[in-house]
């Protein structure tokens, strides 16, 4: 007699939990790559005569405004009122100022770098928070990544690299002068501003992470800490701005509310990668968005994609097939 043994229905039901958990991983990862890459070409749809006409201080409100607002219905429905009730712990929230102050820390410093370099050279240099945040990642979190993981990060921010220089107009240096084209250029101090940059970004990015997965809090009022000292320190600049002769939602179109509610809802999706994933796949959705954000402006702003276009599309994917092999 022979016997026909079966697959035990535990075994099964891990498989399809395992195939669910991919799917839903998918999903989410590849709303984040579309939100980032459509980004740019967004604000590019705003601009009026060449210039964007609302205040970006007040758009960065409105970000973490509705991030804090969503948290707060999430919580609510999820955890009930006793939540809400119970006075905050201030010794658990003190940690999420940290990352609040650091990510206005650089918000300034992209401004203030553009006084000492071209965009593109800031561009370009600013890919260097890909070996930041990898190497933060390792020492902060104890995460030993094998020799292939960083030759996969290497070849990520390479291919950031690539990607920029790829797409530069250089010209003739001659003709560039004449039409009073703006040229690459660095100084010294600038160069230490990038260092900066990108250290403070990948500092930013791991303690999140640290400080998300040390608490054995729920996502939702993790995120609310988080988006409390957001709207407190960027409400400062903001409503000074708009105690000047224009509004707080001045220019505001139905576009600049997509950005928001894109840039909203791709924060929230963030902190589910750094709670439950890590930084370097927050990495790895960043660089594929450059990807994205070059087809979008293609086909909306119908700019041209240059042929080396392909090599940073095939280096990003070797370098996510050899972080996750």
């Amino acid at each position: 007699m022979i016997v026909i043994k079966n697959v035990r229905p535990s075994s099964l039901t891990r498989i399809k939990r395992r195939w669910v958990s991919r799917i839903k991983w998918g999903v989410l990862l590849g709303l984040m790559v579309l939100i980032y890459g459509s980004h740019a070409p967004l604000i590019a749809l705003t601009k009026v005569d060449g210039r964007v006409p609302f205040n970006a201080a007040s758009c960065v409100l409105m970000i973490e405004l509705t991030k804090l607002l969503v948290s707060l219905l999430t919580l609510f429905f999820t955890r009930g009122t006793s939540t809400l009730n119970a006075p905050p712990d201030l010794f658990l929230m003190a940690p999420y100022a940290v990352p609040a102050v650091l990510y206005t820390l650089n918000n300034n410093l992209v401004v203030l770098m553009q006084a000492y370099m071209d965009p593109s050279s800031y561009q370009m240099l600013s890919n260097l928070k890909i070996a930041s945040t990898a190497l933060l990642y390792s020492v902060c979190l104890g995460k030993r990544l094998q020799l292939a993981q960083w030759f996969a990060v290497g070849l990520l921010m390479a291919a950031g690299i690539c990607h920029s220089y790829s797409s530069l107009d250089l010209e003739d240096p001659v003709q560039a002068e004449a039409e009073k084209v703006p040229r690459l250029h660095i100084t010294a101090w600038g160069l230490f501003l990038v260092l900066v940059y990108s250290s403070v970004s990948g500092l930013a990015a791991v303690y999140t992470e640290r400080v998300l997965k040390s608490q054995k809090l729920p996502l939702s009022l993790q995120n609310l800490y988080l988006y409390m000292f957001g709207v407190a320190i960027n409400g400062m600049s903001s409503f000074s701005y708009a105690a000047g002769d224009k509004g707080l939602l001045e220019g505001y179109s139905g576009v600049v509310w997509v950005i928001i509610a894109g840039q909203a809802a791709n924060g929230l999706l963030m902190s589910v990668v750094l709670k439950h994933g890590s930084g370097i796949t927050r990495l790895f959705v960043i660089s594929a968005s450059m990807l994205v954000n070059a087809l979008l402006a293609w086909i909306i702003l119908g700019l041209r994609l240059t042929p080396f276009f392909p090599v940073p599309c095939a280096m990003i994917g070797l370098a996510a097939y050899l972080y996750y092999r």
